[in-house]
């Protein structure tokens, strides 16, 4: 097989693998639909364009979502962050093993009151969350990506679970 049969190859396993994790991790960022795709095509032509420059395979996760941040924040430098529609499609987020059509429900609705929530919180923190809990890297990660101390990264989810568990609360009992 040629050398660049093998390229396509492994770009295209790498792209079907994590696609839907990057898309998922920046429309989260951005609740910005075709802003989301924009940056992962821009990330996965850099990933084709340096495959051969990633000496370890295990940290292609990693890479990705670096790269994607960088392009998150490259936009948001030059647009100075203006309004975006916000997206109210949560069918991109996965619901494993739903016991019940109910249960599935419930489910949907409160993931759509985290997002709504998480909307309102300052970007470090929502940012943290989103590493943590839709993406699921570890607090070591989560710090290289942020260029932050790993008790930092602790901290600021510690805290933004606070919040919402405050938040949503006072939504769900009220």
């Amino acid at each position: 097989m040629k050398e660049d049969q093998k390229n396509i190859i492994g770009f295209t396993i790498l792209f079907n693998r994590y696609k839907k994790k990057i898309f998922n991790y920046v429309l989260r960022m951005t609740s910005d639909t075709m802003l989301a795709e924009d940056v992962v095509q821009n990330v996965f032509l850099k990933l084709y364009e340096n495959l051969d420059r990633i000496h370890n395979k295990e940290s292609v996760n990693f890479w990705l979502i670096t790269t994607a941040r960088n392009e998150m924040y490259t936009h948001f430098r030059s647009a100075k962050r203006k309004a975006v529609d916000k997206s109210e499609d949560i069918d991109d987020v996965e619901v494993e093993s739903p016991v019940s059509l109910e249960y599935e429900f419930d489910m949907r609705e409160l993931k759509k009151m985290i997002l709504k929530e998480l909307d309102t919180l300052p970007d470090e923190q929502k940012e943290v969350f989103i590493l943590k809990e839709y993406i699921g890297m570890n607090y070591k990660e989560i710090a290289e990506v942020m260029s932050i101390d790993v008790e930092l990264v602790k901290s600021r989810l510690y805290k933004t679970r606070q919040k919402l568990m405050k938040r949503l609360s006072k939504r769900i009992f009220n």
